[in-house]
C-alpha cells in the first residue's frame, strides 16, 4: 500500500469516527484534516468535497458488506435450511457494529439530503445481491414455486429487517441473541410455507 493510499484510508477512518459523532453538517474538513493527522489540502486531494468524502464512506461499506455474501442454491440441500444459513448471514450483517455505524450516519443524512434515501433503497447490500439469483434456481429446479423472485427476496429481507436491523438503528429495544435466531426460523417457515413447492 502506498503513502497516498494509507493517507486515504486515513482521512475515510477519520470523516468516519467524525460523522457518526457530530453528523456529516456539523463536521468541517479542517476537523477530518486534523483527525487523520493529514493536511487540508492532503484530504481535498483525496476528496474535493464533504459530499464526495460522504459518499466514498457509503461506497467502502457497500464494498465491504458485498464480500462473502454468495450463497449458491444447492438442490441436494434442504431448501429451508439454506435459506435459515443466508438469513443468518444477514442478521449477522445487519447488526453488525460497521453497518448501524454507517447506516445512523447515512440516516441523519437523509434528512438534510432526501434524494439520498432513494439512492440507498436501490442499492443492494448483504444478501440481496445473491438472494434473487438463488431464488431463480431453487424455482427453475421445482424446490420453490416464486412468480416474483425480485418481489420475494425483498420479503425475506424486509421481514429480517423490520426485526433486527431497524429497532438497533433507532434505538428501539433490541433483541436478545436468541430472539434473533427465532426471527430467522420464523422467516424462514413463513417464506417456505408461502412459495414451497407442494410435491
Amino acid at each position: 500500500m502506498t503513502l497516498s493510499e494509507k493517507k486515504r484510508l486515513a482521512i475515510l477512518d477519520a470523516a468516519e469516527t467524525l460523522f457518526h459523532q457530530q453528523g456529516v453538517e456539523q463536521t468541517s474538513m479542517d476537523q477530518v484534516s486534523s483527525e487523520a493527522g493529514v493536511s487540508k489540502r492532503t484530504v481535498y486531494n483525496h476528496f474535493a468535497t464533504k459530499q464526495v468524502l460522504f459518499e466514498a464512506i457509503l461506497a467502502r461499506m457497500f464494498e465491504q458488506l458485498s464480500k462473502g455474501v454468495d450463497k449458491p442454491f444447492n438442490a441436494s440441500r434442504d431448501i429451508a435450511e439454506q435459506l435459515t444459513e443466508i438469513a443468518g448471514q444477514e442478521v449477522a450483517l445487519l447488526t453488525s457494529p460497521q453497518l448501524l455505524r454507517i447506516a445512523k450516519i447515512a440516516f441523519m443524512q437523509m434528512l438534510q439530503q432526501p434524494e439520498l434515501m432513494q439512492s440507498l433503497d436501490n442499492t443492494d447490500i448483504g444478501c440481496m445481491t445473491a438472494l434473487v439469483q438463488f431464488l431463480q434456481e431453487a424455482n427453475s429446479a421445482g424446490v420453490l414455486m416464486v412468480e416474483d423472485c425480485d418481489f420475494a427476496a425483498r420479503q425475506f429481507v424486509y421481514q429480517l429487517k423490520a426485526f433486527t436491523f431497524y429497532p438497533k438503528l433507532y434505538g428501539f429495544s433490541a433483541l436478545e441473541n436468541a430472539d434473533e435466531q427465532s426471527v430467522i426460523e420464523e422467516t424462514v417457515k413463513m417464506f417456505v410455507a408461502r412459495y414451497g413447492s407442494v410435491h
